[in-house]
Parts: C-alpha cells; sequence; structure tokens
C-alpha cells in the first residue's frame, strides 16, 4: 500500500552508517524538529538562534507509507522525521519517547518506567518489553504500614521517597534499540537533547499541569527552580528548556546507560531518593533504595496476552501490567452477552450499548483486582478463555446494572457447575498521569508504548543538576490487601513490580496489522482502550471518532459510579441513570485521556489522536 515501500528493512551495516549520519546532523534538532511535510511546519532554525516554532496538533492523518501519533506535536514531528530517514518503527518509537521526556516531564521521562508492545512485520510475531519500575529489595508486604497494621498516609507516601521505584526507561530503551531497532540508541536520543536545550513553546496544557502542583513542587528546591518561575508555572506562549535534561540525555547517547545505573547519574538518583532535598520546614521520608537495586535493575522480555476478538486477534501487556488481561477480557464479555441475548451491539441504541460496556468493565475489574499482580500464578489461559467469559456474562443483568462492587469469579477452568462465591472488593488506587505513542513503519513493524512516572510529576522529586522528576510508581502497591483474608497478588516486596493499568494494545486479523492503540489515565486507560476498540470496530465509528466520544469507565468501585466524561445530561446518560447506573462527571481538565492510535484502512493508514482533551493531540502519517 506504501508508494515507496521497500521489501527489506535497512541491514545493521546500513543502519550504523546511518546512525553516523545522525551525529553529524541528519537528524539533528534542525532537522528531525523541522515537521512532517503535511503540516507544513518551516524547518526551525540552529540552535543558538532560539526554541523550535510551536508545530501544529492534528487530530487525524492518513498516508499510504508510515504514521505515528501521540499527544504532543514535537514529539510525533520528531518520530515521522526519523521514519522518513530510514529507521524502523522502534527507531522512531524511542526518539518519540525522549522528546515527550522534555515536553511531558510530568507524565514520563527517565526517571520512570512504561510496557511497550513491538510487532515484527515479516514474521508477525509480536513481543513485549517491561521496563516497569522495582521496588527496593528490602521492600516487604507490610512497607506501607506502620507498626499497628495501619496504611501509611497516602499524601505523604507520595511525595516522598517511599514512593520511587527503580526507574526502568533507559535500561528499557538500551533494550528495545538492540532488539528491535537499527540506529543507534544514541542518535535517537539527540532530537530530545536539542529540544531540551532550545526549549519548546508552552500551551495551555503544559501551564495548567504545572500550575495546578505549583505548592507540590514547591516543597522541593530542585524542583521549584527546574520548572517554575519565580515560583509560578511558565505563561502560555514562553519558552521552557531544560539544560540540565539536555546535558543527561547527552551523556546517555555519548557514555551509554551504565552512567545512569552504575555511574554518577545512579549517585545523585540515590543521595535524592534517600535525602530528598525539600525546602526548609518540610520533612520527607526518604528511600531505602540501594547501588544495588539500581545497578541491578534489567527489563523484561514477556510474551504478551492474547485474546480473540471478533475473528481478529488482540495482543496486550502481560502482568505486571492487569491492561492485556482487562481489556481481553472486557471484549470477551461483549460477545459472550452478544451470544447471551441473541442481540449483537451493533444492533443496540446508545444506552444499552454503554450498559453492557459498563457490566463487562465492572467484571473485568473484580476479576483483575483479584488474580492479577507481580506474581508467578496469574492464570491467564483461563481469565482470557471462553469458558470463564461465558460463567462471567451469565451475571449480567440485560436491563439494570449489577450492584457494585460486583464479586470476582473463580478462573478454574471448571465452568459446568456453579462457581464458589468470591468477594466483592473495593477499587484500588492508581495514578492517573502517563502517556502513550504510537508507530507503524514502512515495513509494517508497529509500536504500541505506554510510559509513565506515576501521576502528575511523580513524587515530585526532581534530582539535582539532572533535570527529571523521579516516579512514585510504588503508590501502585496496595498498602493493606484488599479484602481482608483474601490473597492480594498486589502488595508490595522485594523487587516487586507494581501492578499497573497499562494497556498498549495491537490488533491483527489475517491480512495483517489492524489497529494499535493506548492511552494515559491510570485505571482508566482500560476501560478507555477498550471503549475506542468497541467504539470503531463495534460501532464503525471512525478511529478519531471512536477516540473523541464521550467515555465510560466503571471500574468496580465500591461507590457504584461509572466515571463518565461527556454523558451526563444527554440523553445515553438518562438513559444509564434509569438502568441503575450512577454517573459521575469529571470536568476535562480531571480527566486523563489522551488517547490516540493507528489503523491500517483500505484507504492507507490512519493515525489518529485526541480532538480536544489535553489540549488535542498529534497524529502525522506519510
Amino acid at each position: 500500500m506504501s508508494r515507496n515501500r521497500s521489501t527489506a528493512q535497512p541491514t545493521r551495516r546500513a543502519a550504523l552508517a546511518a546512525g553516523a549520519a545522525l551525529g553529524a546532523g541528519a537528524l539533528g534538532a534542525s532537522q528531525a524538529l523541522a515537521g512532517a511535510p503535511e503540516p507544513g511546519s518551516p524547518a526551525p532554525a540552529g540552535p543558538e538562534q532560539g526554541p523550535a516554532p510551536e508545530p501544529l496538533k492534528l487530530p487525524e492523518a492518513i498516508g499510504t507509507t508510515a504514521a505515528v501519533s501521540c499527544v504532543d506535536p514535537y514529539a510525533s514531528d520528531i518520530g515521522l522525521s526519523v521514519l522518513q530517514r530510514g529507521g524502523n518503527a522502534m527507531d522512531a518509537a524511542l526518539a518519540m519517547a525522549a522528546a515527550l521526556g522534555v515536553t511531558e516531564p510530568y507524565s514520563c521521562g527517565i526517571g520512570g518506567g512504561g510496557f511497550l508492545l513491538h510487532r515484527d512485520a515479516a514474521t508477525g510475531l509480536v513481543h513485549t518489553i517491561d521496563g516497569r519500575e522495582t521496588a527496593p529489595m528490602s521492600y516487604t508486604e507490610t512497607e506501607f504500614t506502620d507498626a499497628s497494621g495501619a496504611e501509611l498516609d497516602f499524601d505523604a507516601v507520595v511525595n516522598s521517597g517511599l514512593s520511587i521505584g527503580v526507574p526502568g526507561t533507559p535500561a528499557m530503551w538500551a533494550l528495545a534499540a538492540e532488539r528491535f531497532g537499527t540506529l543507534p540508541l544514541g542518535a535517537l536520543l539527540e532530537p530530545a537533547e536539542q529540544l531540551a536545550r532550545r526549549g519548546f513553546v508552552v500551551d495551555q496544557h503544559f501551564h495548567s499541569q504545572t500550575d495546578e502542583n505549583a505548592e507540590r513542587f514547591s516543597r522541593f528546591q530542585e524542583t521549584a527552580r527546574v520548572f517554575l518561575r519565580d515560583g509560578s508555572a511558565p505563561e502560555v506562549g514562553s519558552t521552557f528548556a531544560n539544560p540540565d535534561l539536555a546535558e543527561v540525555y547527552r551523556r546517555l547517547r555519548t557514555e551509554g546507560i551504565d552512567v545512569f545505573y552504575r555511574g554518577d547519574i545512579g549517585a545523585a538518583i540515590l543521595a535524592e531518593a534517600n535525602a530528598p532535598s525539600a525546602v526548609s520546614g518540610q520533612e520527607v521520608q526518604g528511600s531505602p533504595m540501594t547501588a544495588a537495586d539500581l545497578a541491578c535493575y534489567s527489563p523484561v522480555l514477556r510474551a504478551p496476552t492474547v485474546s480473540q476478538y471478533r475473528g481478529m486477534l488482540v495482543f496486550g501487556m502481560p502482568a505486571p501490567s492487569s491492561g492485556g488481561l482487562a481489556v481481553g477480557e472486557i471484549l470477551n464479555l461483549l460477545e459472550h452477552y452478544e451470544l447471551r441475548t441473541g442481540i449483537g451491539l451493533a444492533q443496540l441504541g446508545e444506552t444499552d450499548y454503554l450498559h453492557r460496556f459498563s457490566e463487562a468493565c465492572a467484571t473485568a475489574f473484580a476479576d483483575r483486582n483479584r488474580w492479577v499482580g507481580d506474581v508467578a500464578d496469574v492464570p491467564y489461559a483461563e481469565l482470557l478463555g471462553d469458558g470463564f467469559a461465558a460463567e462471567r456474562a451469565e451475571i449480567m443483568r440485560p436491563s439494570s446494572a449489577r450492584p457494585r462492587p460486583i464479586p470476582f469469579g473463580w478462573p478454574d477452568g471448571d465452568y459446568t457447575t456453579a462457581p464458589p462465591a468470591g468477594a466483592a472488593q473495593q477499587e484500588p488506587y492508581e495514578g492517573q498521569s502517563t502517556t502513550h505513542l504510537n508507530v507503524v513503519d514502512q515495513w509494517g513493524n508497529a509500536v504500541s508504548y505506554t510510559l509513565t512516572i506515576e501521576q502528575t510529576g511523580g513524587s515530585g522529586i526532581t534530582v539535582p543538576g539532572h533535570g527529571f522528576l523521579l516516579n512514585n510508581e510504588l503508590t501502585d502497591f496496595n498498602f493493606v490487601p484488599v479484602t481482608p483474608g483474601v490473597p492480594d497478588p498486589n502488595l508490595p516486596g522485594p523487587g516487586k513490580r507494581p501492578r499497573s493499568s497499562m494497556a498498549p494494545t495491537i490488533i491483527t486479523d489475517a491480512a495483517g496489522l489492524r489497529l494499535v492503540v493506548g492511552t494515559p489515565g491510570g485505571a482508566t486507560i482500560i476501560t478507555s482502550v477498550a471503549q475506542i476498540i468497541a467504539g470503531h470496530f463495534e460501532r464503525a465509528l471512525p478511529l478519531v471518532d471512536a477516540i473523541a466520544a464521550p467515555r465510560l469507565s466503571s471500574r468496580n468501585d465500591e461507590d457504584g459510579e461509572d466515571t463518565d466524561l461527556g454523558l451526563a445530561g444527554s440523553p445515553a446518560g438518562r438513559g444509564l441513570t434509569g438502568l441503575g447506573h450512577h454517573l459521575a462527571p469529571r470536568e476535562e481538565k480531571d480527566w486523563i485521556g489522551n488517547a490516540s492510535g493507528i489503523s491500517r484502512e483500505a484507504i492507507g493508514l490512519v493515525a489518529a489522536a485526541e480532538t480536544v482533551r489535553g489540549g488535542g493531540g498529534a497524529a502525522r502519517a506519510w
């Protein structure tokens, strides 16, 4: 379908030659930041002439060769430039991720981690990389409780060293580049280095995120110095540069990631995590992280979750993420609701469709809370099997909402007799600030990558002299068991990775790639990704419309709330209320969505991003 598609990817020797060209400036900031030809952005001036001009945000782009999409136009332009200069999907994804660490520093960066799916077009194989942060080896199941067994104060833990996991992002990038890329990682970091050095134009989204966290940031001397301007958020339209981060990227490029895990950058991370530099009068507990914890970090190649949906294969992220399992179960339940009632989703009105979707989500969350975590015995095959889905579909009421929380099911392989009664568990906490990117290259390879530092601004702690925030991912562990007496797979432990809802997803059919999709949003990631998939394939919405559609997120909360964006007051919203759903509207600023994806259609590759949420996204295609 591509106009100029070659039959093979560049050889490693050719890639190294291209990498040398990158170092000489062929993919330096003056070219990589020039933007894709489609938006018509002018080529920026050299580094000495000021910041890169602000590129356009476009919610949809259509091409025949390659495509990228994410929330940020700087990152999307860099990614497309990598592809246009011969890089593959992984090359572009890593360059984009590094750029997002500059322009989206409160959502991601080298102080955090993430999950990535890669599909090799030549073989059809999908691999995943787990770059999730890890707990120090000293952590136990009672790490977040006091001497009496009571939970520690959540806000105190979030803004302290106790919340900081060993960062996984730099090691993940190195593994991804070596295993699936064609260009040297050092070359791929150069555009982001120059972007951090020159600065970018502050938009309303960046200003608002900074302003909403200004008080928290002001508790830490270095965070205030780097991200605030005279104690306030940078103004919209101003230039935000981060020379400290630029220097870190330069060192990672030229010295390798050992300087991060075993060198002086690692020493700076440890010093700040162990004894955070809080302003006078602020007492902040440190982390027990050690040099050995940092030096021993390793990303993990894992087999993806695989489920069947409408004759397609859905590939997702396995534990410690719950995204692949929960999205797969939701889609399985929607199909089994149709089998049970004899009425397909396409035949339903919007109220009944969203009712079924809410019931499937709440059921899947009940099951993931009980069975999914960084443990050895996650029952993947059963949770994603037809037998379990058929059994769980039996509890759905076609014309009324089940009381929340729905009890968890038993993926035990016996679906001929009534299962034992599972407990009704509350929804655990999970931070909502993350970001996501998608790439499809000219050879058909695809990447879906969700990266994070947990909540907006992570721990709020910046490594002095280095310009990046440290994560607060360890608060994704449950502080105490969700239900007393019921095993909890998501308690902290030595070297353990906290459970996540990140759900980078790739869908294929017999002809090849169909969809690459993902989103930030904490636990709402699962419901948003599933709703985009259902909207696109079940409701026949164009991908950009499926992303922009009003969202419903039922996460089996004990209060019975279905979080919604854009439904309250609508006919569908009133219909859901009539069926017993308790809608809890959120304003745009309180909803972390910013979804994006790429679909393969008859017209070519369709890249799509948010139209309004988060200030809109940036789709590019070639």
